[in-house]
């Protein structure tokens, strides 16, 4: 069974579906009905139009479900409705299911999920495992996502920014169990650049393949966090680099800059660096303002600190980070290592130990404690 020529006709019929008039909840109901009789029957007996065979059996499912629950008049009206089997036309709706599923009136989990499953195709309990929750759980956000949506209508404009913010929360995940999301969502992303010319979704693109360039290196064998400073850059997909700055090159060179662009930018600064030491920081920061002004994000400003920490100095970051508010994620973490680089190891012990029972996961909280007693194990006092 080819469960990827499965997965990348799965947004095409769906999108059929929905045109010919079943609602969006209704539509994915009998898409999914249709993949499992296709995992039951194709082993033996392939069809010769594959996306041919999916709408019939997908539209026949929906009139099924239809007629149980409808008056007889209007079941045998759909009856009649029935698309002949045959060739189904070569129309791929991927792109407005992108939007579909990032409708605004959903939350940014809810939209990730429905995009995992209706674009991703995605099972449910593949999404439960990524996400560390019981199938039943997610089954019910799906539920609601899909039923949020069913009155939205197809055709209605999407909003491109809160599609990619979508799936950059998809990659942010990183991966879990039986399904990667980092790769899940950059192959979702390459669908939407092909289907969308925007520089913007190019510079996502970057962005993840720049990032996850580097995902080799970034644990040590004991599954402990390894600081880009101390990467094992040999380790680093070198083909990936070279494909997210070919694309972020593409994507510049249209004067159209956007926060994905200068993130990525930024990312490529860090690749192209041979060593740590070589890292053209002055660049990185002149990005960091770049973006500073698309996004006025307290957070880029943050991260911009460190910046400016290592291109002038840590007294200039530790300027720099005055004029923020210490509540922000990773606050503490950042003034630890600041202060540390500016020789004052008792403030920059102090300072990873609160960033520690700050840090949003296991990984990151052993990181800093590790740092604190690396400190403290120096006998500053």
């Amino acid at each position: 069974m080819n469960e990827a020529l499965l997965r990348s006709l799965t947004p095409s019929v769906l999108g059929i579906l929905v045109r010919r008039g079943a609602d969006f909840a209704a539509a994915e109901d009998a898409m999914q009905d249709a993949l499992v009789e296709a995992v039951r029957v194709w082993p033996a007996d392939p069809p010769r139009d594959p996306k041919g065979w999916l709408v019939t059996v997908a539209w026949r499912r929906f009139l099924d479900a239809t007629r149980a629950e409808a008056a007889r008049r209007r079941r045998e009206d759909l009856v009649d409705e029935e698309p002949a089997p045959g060739p189904a036309p070569a129309v791929d709706d991927t792109l407005q299911l992108y939007f579909l599923c990032a409708h605004p009136s959903l939350t940014p989990s809810s939209a990730v999920a429905l995009t995992l499953r209706a674009v991703g195709g995605l099972t449910t309990r593949q999404i439960a495992q990524a996400y560390l929750v019981p199938e039943a759980t997610m089954a019910q956000r799906i539920s609601r996502a899909k039923r949020t949506v069913s009155g939205v209508r197809f055709d209605q404009p999407g909003d491109v920014a809160t599609v990619l913010r979508v799936l950059y929360l998809v990659f942010n995940e990183g991966y879990s169990g039986d399904v990667d999301l980092a790769a899940e969502a950059i192959r979702l992303t390459r669908q939407l650049a092909a289907a969308i010319d925007h520089p913007e979704v190019a510079g996502l693109l970057a962005l993840m393949l720049l990032h996850h360039a580097r995902r080799a290196a970034r644990t040590a064998p004991d599954g402990s966090l390894v600081p880009l400073a101390e990467q094992d850059r040999g380790r680093w997909d070198t083909e990936s680099i070279a494909e997210g700055v070919e694309i972020l090159q593409a994507a510049l060179a249209r004067d159209r800059l956007g926060e994905f662009q200068a993130q990525a930018a930024i990312a490529a600064l860090h690749a192209d660096a041979p060593t740590a030491e070589e890292t053209d920081w002055v660049q990185i920061v002149e990005w960091y303002d770049e973006l500073a002004r698309l996004t006025d994000s307290p957070v880029v400003r943050l991260n911009r600190a460190v910046a400016v920490g290592e291109a002038d100095g840590p007294r200039a970051g530790l300027a720099a980070l005055v004029a923020l508010d210490d509540s922000l994620p990773r606050h503490a973490a950042v003034a630890a290592y600041l202060h540390e680089r500016d020789g004052d190891l008792a403030t920059a012990a102090r300072l990873y130990a609160e960033a520690a029972q700050k840090a949003p996961n296991l990984a990151e909280r052993d990181h800093l404690t590790r740092q604190a007693a690396r400190l403290n194990a120096r006998g500053w006092h």
